[in-house]
């Protein structure tokens, strides 16, 4: 078993509630910026091959809509299914120009009137390359759309058709059939693993290779992303291993393409199970990645830290290997960054180390990274100072009394209470946790801790927290409240007197008082 595993540790953390879970957050935790990417993550995955030809003039694209909207989508697809060879041609690529229209494209037209069927027949004459060509240009944008029309393409049978012709002595055919390839995958795991139990990967990898043209290469490395992309379940780790080779050859590319593919490649395979993530490790590829981190191409700077970052949300050996090859040298200038996306992205992965063990933390804080990430708390946009926060937070709860002492030492208090009048229930809780973690670790300092939180108006906050609608929030805040700010003679003002039946509560001699109604 690895040392220092996250199962073994929970019972260690020094605020129960917290799993391991919430403490060491997988991408999981990254879910609005995921649903804001959603529609550039499809993007990504299926891709339309634009049109390239005479047929952009404006003319040429009025008498082409002119051509759908008046049902002539029929009649090319009858003429598709002539024996005339040039007849066949001509319908076929009329159809692959319908489909290649930058909006929106007649998909649903085109596979209504049965011509896919066709069309991957197309894919099997040899004797016309060109035939072969256009045919498969016209299913790759099929495959591009939703994922009905790519299954459309699927059930006739073009998978196996597409790989035969990964082994075509033209070129463009070859290539064309990867592109499609790579629609059909980016569907899902699912098809993902038809394609994959076709026989794809062996041809596919022998393109990697310096005799391949640029833009071959490019689609190589971008139907490997889509390999990779889907987790649930991930590829089997035999298929990944293969995948892993060939990324580590495309890895040292000099073109910025290929290289973000790889590296985006790369996150996903670590973003998946242990067993995954140390194949990954097993490549030595990691010092490269951390690398990349400081690459003044700001894609592939995200990309690695998103590939290394997700190494650190794993167990805690796998984020020593990666501190230990000096991930931390390069936080200083991510954390101090001109873009907010990777200031965020940069305290999120110092937040997984964070909640790790105390000599991880130790690391961060021998870095000199800690007024950098309170810097960031105090005066970032709200995502990138909430995950400010959970670095914070997870030091309090995992770091040692001396870590703690110079989290506080250092300022971390006001810009955490500020995050207190968020609105933002998950943010408030994190924030609450941090305080009471801080004030259980440093007893010796609690004068001093109360005098800060209540010069910063936290304090005042926290007692109207006790009334927060949320009853999590609510019982957390009152914790504080009743644990280290109410004194021993409030407490006794408000306790009832026992007489007979009946509770008398008591308060000063209020008989002495001179009250006349």
């Amino acid at each position: 078993m690895e040392p220092g595993m996250r199962g073994s540790r929970i019972q260690a953390y020094k605020h129960k509630s917290k799993d391991k879970q919430e403490l060491r957050r997988r991408r999981a935790d990254v879910k609005i910026e995921l649903r804001k990417n959603k529609r550039s993550e499809e993007i990504a995955k299926r891709r339309n091959v634009p049109i390239d030809d005479d047929i952009d003039d404006e003319e040429d694209d009025r008498a082409l809509e002119d051509y759908a909207t008046n049902v002539v989508i029929a009649h090319v697809a009858q003429r598709a299914k002539d024996p005339d060879p040039n007849v066949q041609l001509e319908a076929v690529q009329a159809i692959r120009k319908l489909l290649s229209k930058d909006k929106a494209p007649p998909i649903d037209h085109i596979v209504n009137t049965g011509v896919v069927s066709t069309l991957v027949s197309c894919l099997e004459r040899e004797d016309l390359p060109a035939l072969q060509f256009e045919a498969a240009w016209a299913l790759t944008n099929i495959a591009s759309g939703t994922s009905e029309q790519t299954r459309a393409v699927v059930h006739f049978g073009a998978v196996p058709r597409f790989i035969a012709l990964l082994n075509s002595s033209n070129p463009d055919v070859c290539e064309q059939a990867v592109w499609a390839l790579g629609n059909i995958i980016g569907d899902g795991a699912e098809l993902r693993d038809y394609v994959l139990s076709q026989g794809l990967l062996i041809p596919l990898l022998k393109f990697v290779s310096p005799n391949v043209s640029l833009s071959f290469l490019r689609n190589v490395a971008w139907v490997l992303v889509n390999l990779c992309r889907c987790k649930e379940p991930s590829p089997p780790l035999d298929i990944v291993l293969q995948i892993l080779n060939a990324l580590i050859a495309l890895i040292h590319h000099d073109d910025l393409d290929i290289l973000v593919d790889c590296v985006w490649a790369l996150s996903y395979l670590t973003d998946g199970s242990k067993q995954q993530v140390q194949a990954v490790i097993n490549t030595s590829i990691v010092p490269t990645l951390i690398g990349f981190m400081s690459a003044k191409e700001i894609k592939l700077q995200t990309a690695a830290l998103r590939a290394v970052g997700n190494i650190v949300t794993g167990t805690d050996y796998h984020t020593q290997i990666v501190l230990d090859s000096g991930a931390l040298n390069h936080f200083r200038n991510l954390l101090t960054h001109d873009k907010e996306k990777v200031k965020k992205e940069a305290l999120w992965f110092i937040s997984n180390v964070t909640a790790g063990i105390p000599k991880q933390i130790q690391m961060v804080i021998e870095a000199g990274l800690l007024p950098l990430i309170i810097n960031c708390l105090a005066n970032s946009g709200f995502y990138t100072r909430k995950e400010a926060v959970w670095a914070v937070t997870n030091l309090a709860i995992n770091g040692s009394t001396e870590h703690i002492s110079l989290l506080v030492e250092d300022g971390v208090i006001p810009p955490l209470c500020e995050m207190l009048t968020v609105e933002d229930i998950e943010c408030i809780h994190i924030v609450l946790d941090g305080i009471l973690n801080i004030l259980k670790a440093l007893p010796k300092e609690i004068g001093k801790i109360k005098i800060i939180l209540e010069e910063c108006g936290g304090l005042a906050t926290i007692e109207q927290l006790q009334n927060n609608a949320n009853a999590n929030i609510s019982k957390l805040s009152s914790n504080i409240i009743e644990k280290y700010f109410v004194t021993e003679n409030e407490i006794q003002e408000v306790q009832p007197e026992k007489n007979d039946k009946q509770y008398n509560f008591v308060v000063d001699d209020a008989s002495e008082s001179n009250f006349n109604f």
